[in-house]
């Protein structure tokens, strides 16, 4: 009798399991239908790697971030205010290039929350893909003890008190319950704790999804003021648009009858006036930073420590050489080669590659001159910093500049964006990614060298000292 209702109890919470394993694979159209056949199969068939599913679930997390940020558009009273605080913003060159600074900070803070989530966000959908797949696979045993609950529902096992003289049948189907029950228990009990972890990552990853949406929604934001911003920097440019141009034009034939890095700066630096002049501004300050006294180079560094360096400078606030662990990469991205990793054509790697998101803001890593920018062979669109002590800093790969050469720069302004997608080149195309991405190369006296020492170490995922 006991044993008979704790089978009625137990059919009744199995059935419950089903119920909702049922409604899970109607939810997924897509998603394959139990084969009876396939549940006697021995399990020999390979298992995924675990890499290359978090991989594809990353492009399809990708994908459908892409889409969500094509569906958020900014208010018109939103950007109505943002127009008023650009309009309200003291217009002095320096004011404006710090609000281009600040502006820039913001936009790769919420760039690498988008990161994250996008990296959360797949690592929960391989989860949960896993749990459904579990769920799926264990059907066929669910349905095998469905089965067997329903023909002793019709067959029920004889109570003792209700027929004591079928005493021997009792016993039987005790015996018989008492060894199957606890294995159906258990079952019943693997079902119900998947289904409780599949309803947590469903939970966590519409939590995810919410908090993106707001973060997309700030980062189009940010993304705007910064357009305004380059907007009224660009008026405030004391060059003539016609010079720029003509400027611009020389720079672009110099560049193609360039054969090296090396013969592209040292032409800039001698045949573009502004760099030219420029060079020589910053390389004098230079100078004169070198003929001070111990004494006033201590309260210089102490002074410049402690606040804001002078927003005129014309040279970089630091010598580059006392700048390691110290800068911030240029974008938010993933790592995908180090310097001295193989490049896919047979060499090694001469600087770093970044991969990003698309429209993710590059901005300087240190202060330095512009000494190139534009397109040069396989590079792509690419700016050249002078960042002094005999420092050169390259950076490829992007779509739309917002650079010109002979203009000094600080450490964190925006200087371009990156495309939709990465650049064709022989280096680009042994990178098993279909994401922009950003090479930088660090020169120094005109021969690459290992950039790792500079980065931070949140940045660079490894310890200060390595380099």
């Amino acid at each position: 009798m006991i044993l008979s209702v704790a089978v009625a109890g137990l059919a009744a919470s199995v059935i419950g399991v089903s119920g909702r394993v049922s409604a899970l694979a109607q939810e997924q159209p897509g998603a394959s239908q139990p084969n009876p056949q396939a549940t006697d199969a021995p399990a020999a068939a390979v298992a995924p790697d675990p890499a290359v599913e978090l991989e594809k679930k990353r492009d399809q997390t990708r994908t459908e971030l892409d889409a969500l940020s094509k569906t958020i558009n900014l208010s018109s009273s939103k950007v109505a205010e943002l127009q008023k605080s650009i309009e309200d913003l003291d217009k002095s060159t320096s004011s404006v290039r710090q609000a281009l600074i600040d502006s820039a900070a913001r936009r790769k803070s919420l760039e690498k929350k988008i990161l994250e989530s996008e990296k959360k966000l797949a690592d929960l959908g391989v989860k949960e893909d896993v749990v459904r797949q579990s769920l799926r696979e264990r059907r066929g045993v669910l349905a095998e003890v469905l089965a067997a609950l329903q023909r002793m529902g019709r067959n029920p096992p004889p109570a003792l008190l209700v027929t004591p003289d079928d005493a021997l049948a009792s016993v039987r189907s005790a015996i018989l319950l008492g060894a199957v029950v606890p294995g159906i228990r258990k079952e019943t009990d693997k079902l119900a704790a998947d289904l409780g972890n599949l309803a947590s990552l469903q939970a966590a990853s519409a939590a995810e999804k919410a908090g993106l949406t707001t973060t997309i929604a700030n980062s189009l934001e940010e993304e705007r003021r910064m357009d305004l911003l380059l907007a009224e920097n660009e008026k405030l440019s004391q060059s003539n648009t016609a010079e720029l141009n003509a400027e611009r034009q020389r720079a672009e034939e110099l560049a193609g009858k360039a054969t090296s890095l090396e013969s592209l700066v040292a032409s800039m630096e001698s045949e573009i006036s502004s760099v030219r002049e420029a060079t020589a501004a910053a390389r004098q300050a230079e100078e004169n930073r070198r003929l001070l006294t111990d004494e006033q180079r201590a309260q210089a560094k102490a002074l410049a420590d402690s606040g804001v360096p002078d927003k005129n400078r014309i040279a970089p606030a630091y010598p580059f050489g006392e700048l390691k662990a110290k800068l911030e990469l240029p974008v938010a991205g993933d790592m995908l080669r180090q310097f001295g990793d193989a490049d896919g054509t047979g060499h090694e790697a001469m600087g770093i590659t970044l991969a990003t998101n698309p429209g993710t803001v590059v901005t300087a890593p240190a202060d330095g001159l512009i000494v190139y920018a534009g397109a040069f062979r396989s590079y792509g669109q690419m700016i050249i910093l002078d960042a002094g002590d005999g420092y050169h800093l390259v950076l490829s790969g992007m779509e739309t500049m917002n650079a010109r050469q002979g203009k000094f720069v600080f450490a964190g302004e925006p200087l371009a964006v990156m495309g939709a997608k990465r650049v064709a080149s022989a280096t680009a195309l042994a990178l098993e990614t279909n994401r922009p991405t950003l090479y930088i190369e660090f020169r120094k006296d005109g021969k690459p060298v290992d950039s790792r020492p500079w980065w931070t170490a949140r940045d660079t995922g490894k310890a200060r000292n390595d380099s």
